[in-house]
């Protein structure tokens, strides 16, 4: 039987002996063999650090972020591959969905968060600080990538997803990852892995993979490295205490499964929409991948009076799952990963049932379609009932990692927030509620020990991610039991694998590391207008000086006029005492628009397409009848962008088709005493003379 491949140092390569045998979890058979015996991880992570972080360093945000984009194009091609091998791990085609389209859908959300980076290998982070009263001494902060290599060691319930959904983040920020997922389901990830290295479209050594034990690796991680943790808290735990991890301070997040709840609020009553989303929330969290996920509902907190309400509905709607072969199109609940894994879930409901008891369901039989519950790794939904949750213990520290969960009363919302507390942090908790109030006392009391919140209601419910589904550009992670770590959350998740520095220098010294205008640097004036320049003949620092323009009464009252803004600032008759002001001022959208018609130099086309927008406009100082205004006006940072794939029949998106790039200028609207009276940035879309590369 052949084993999987481990792809390491730019080959496939097979394990040494047997390895473990990987079985199907619906017939019992046996699949493949994976082992990583024998390989040398030390070289592994120094194969990555020398051939693929030189190579991933070297690309500018742009260019990886396109690269994300093609590989997600490139995986949707091959998704029924995919779907096919995903149905031996019992998953069902939407467990499948999830999980594979899922983590390509990461793929394609990281690409798109090229658009907030630069076309540059590196980024600046957060605003400017002046460090000085002459305006000679600033400070800044940037983000570099990481020289190391980001070690993903992943769960088994989500092959595809783990793992997308991490290097997504890595890849970005520049830096190449070796993942090892859980061998029991590897046989799913070694399938996709192999899918993206025959592509072509990463660079050598941006992406390494071990099927099998993770060995030392851990041993040899270094100080620009990062490791990931998925999976249970105590395993975490261990790793993260690895004295190598301790003594070279290597980043270690960990995302550990934990006892995430579901409050009803006590708003809610039958008949409600809010009672229905309640019910058929929990059944999706508990039969989805057949309750394997960390993100599951573990505990279901009911208001006391609603108790033998909620217990009725449960187990009507539980009772309708059919549960068997995934590949039977009347099956809505598969299988779990493995014997293994079906054999854990009943030995930790045994210790939950120290202090509960089942109410529906049988950790004994269950009834299946299409397949044998013995041979496979089938369960039946266990649905638990707990009467003293303040006093028992179990419920809120024992996880069955499957279709159960344990459901519990409370009195009012203060005892909801209390015993959301007691699982010791968690990925997500969500309550149902029509109530605005009552949402608002659960957010802000609850939030200290939960990484996401889902209010849920009728206006949302329809639209609603769900309590389950972590999403790509918000944080996925919680605090104390769910490991303290933070994945994903856009840019959030991309700074985990960047280097944040200070610097410090002249405005001038700043600008020219970081190819962005700053504030006080020193402008190129030359004699041609920066808008009469292609994008490529653009430089950061090209600076325009505008003539003065005196601003009159009659100007502003023309202004208020034709947008009908007379706020009694604007007007001449109003008696200022106590006011902001002396005397009539120009509207602030006046300024702006009055400082447009001294930076566009005139009807003549030219490269400039449009204006884009207007970022972070400030208006500091009022402008009254009689002053003067000028503008200095600097190219402060350039972004290409790509081609779009569109339909040339349209003409406004015709027009699309032209090259060009997102210039931002920094505006400066200053009086005739040289005081800034406003400040912003204004972006404009300017065409280039060549396509981009």
């Amino acid at each position: 039987m052949q084993k999987l491949g481990n792809y390491i140092t730019g080959n496939w390569i097979e394990g040494d002996g047997e390895g473990a045998e990987l079985y199907n979890a619906v017939t019992g058979s046996v699949i493949t063999n994976a082992t990583a015996k024998g390989l040398d991880f030390e070289s592994i992570l120094k194969y990555a650090r020398e051939k693929g972080n030189p190579a991933l360093r070297k690309m500018t945000f742009q260019q990886r972020g396109r690269m994300l984009r093609s590989l997600a194009l490139h995986l949707l091609k091959h998704k029924e591959t995919f779907y096919n091998i995903s149905y031996l791990s019992g998953a069902t085609r939407i467990d499948s969905w999830i999980d594979i389209e899922g983590g390509i859908g990461n793929l394609f959300s990281n690409a798109t968060l090229r658009r907030k980076l630069p076309d540059e290998s590196f980024c600046l982070d957060g605003d400017s600080i002046n460090l000085s009263k002459e305006n000679t001494f600033m400070g800044h902060h940037i983000l570099v990538p990481k020289e190391g290599v980001a070690v993903h060691i992943n769960a088994y319930n989500f092959p595809v997803w783990g793992m997308l959904e991490k290097i997504a983040c890595n890849l970005l920020a520049g830096m190449p990852a070796v993942v090892k997922p859980a061998t029991v389901t590897s046989y799913l990830t070694e399938a996709v892995v192999r899918e993206i290295i025959a592509s072509g479209i990463l660079p050598e050594g941006a992406l390494q993979l071990i099927c099998g034990s993770a060995g030392d690796i851990l041993d040899h991680v270094a100080s620009q490295d990062v490791v990931t943790f998925t999976g249970s808290a105590e395993t975490g735990l261990r790793l993260k205490s690895n004295q190598n991890i301790l003594k070279e301070s290597v980043p270690f997040n960990m995302e550990a499964d934990s006892l995430n709840c579901i409050v009803l609020g006590t708003d809610v009553e039958p008949g409600m929409p809010e009672w229905d989303i309640f019910i058929k929330e929990i059944k999706k969290e508990m039969t989805v991948k057949a309750g394997q996920k960390c993100t599951g509902i573990r505990r279901i907190f009911v208001p006391e009076n609603k108790m033998e309400d909620v217990q009725i509905a449960l187990a009507t709607t539980l009772a309708t799952t059919a549960i068997g072969n995934p590949l039977n199109e009347k099956v809505r609940m598969g299988a779990l990963a493995g014997q293994d894994q079906r054999n854990d879930v009943r030995n930790q409901v045994q210790k939950i049932l120290a202090s509960s008891q089942i109410i529906y369901g049988s950790l004994d039989s269950v009834a299946v379609i299409d397949a044998d519950e013995k041979a496979g790794a089938f369960l039946s939904p266990i649905l638990l009932l707990n009467t003293t949750p303040f006093i028992s213990e179990e419920p809120h520290n024992i996880e069955a990692f499957g279709p159960v969960s344990t459901i519990m009363p409370y009195k009012d919302i203060y005892d909801a927030i209390a015993l959301s507390k007691k699982g010791k942090g968690s990925l997500c908790t969500s309550i149902v509620t029509a109530d605005a109030a009552i949402a608002k006392q659960y957010v802000i009391g609850a939030a200290t020990h939960h990484g996401r919140i889902l209010v849920l209601n009728a206006a949302c419910a329809k639209e609603s991610t769900g309590h389950g589904s972590p999403l790509p550009m918000l944080v996925h992670g919680g605090p104390g039991r769910a490991g303290g770590g933070e994945e994903m959350g856009g840019m959030r998740g991309v700074k985990h694998y960047l280097q944040r520095t200070a610097i410090q220098g002249s405005p001038d010294m700043i600008t020219a590391i970081s190819n962005v205008f700053q504030p006080n640097a020193t402008g190129n004036i030359e004699a041609k207008h920066p808008f009469k320049k292609y994008f490529e003949e653009l430089n950061i620092g090209d600076q325009l000086i505008s003539k003065k323009r005196l601003i009159t009464a009659e100007d502003i009252d023309a202004f208020a006029n034709l947008t009908g803004d007379h706020f009694y600032a604007h007007k001449r008759e109003t008696d200022f005492t106590e006011t902001m002001f002396t005397e009539q001022v120009a509207h602030g959208y006046f300024i702006n628009s009055a400082a447009a018609g001294l930076f566009v130099a005139s009807f003549e086309k030219n490269p400039v397409l449009l204006n884009y927008g207007i970022d972070d406009m400030r208006f500091v100082k009022p402008v009254y009848a009689g002053n003067s205004i000028y503008i200095r006006f600097t190219c402060k940072e350039k972004t290409a962008q790509e081609l779009k794939d569109v339909n040339p029949d349209v003409p406004f998106v015709q027009g699309q088709n032209i090259p060009k790039g997102i210039v931002k200028w920094f505006v400066e609207i200053l009086d005739e005493t040289n005081e800034t009276v406003g400040v912003g940035t204004i972006l404009t879309m300017v065409k280039m003379k060549n396509k981009v590369n």
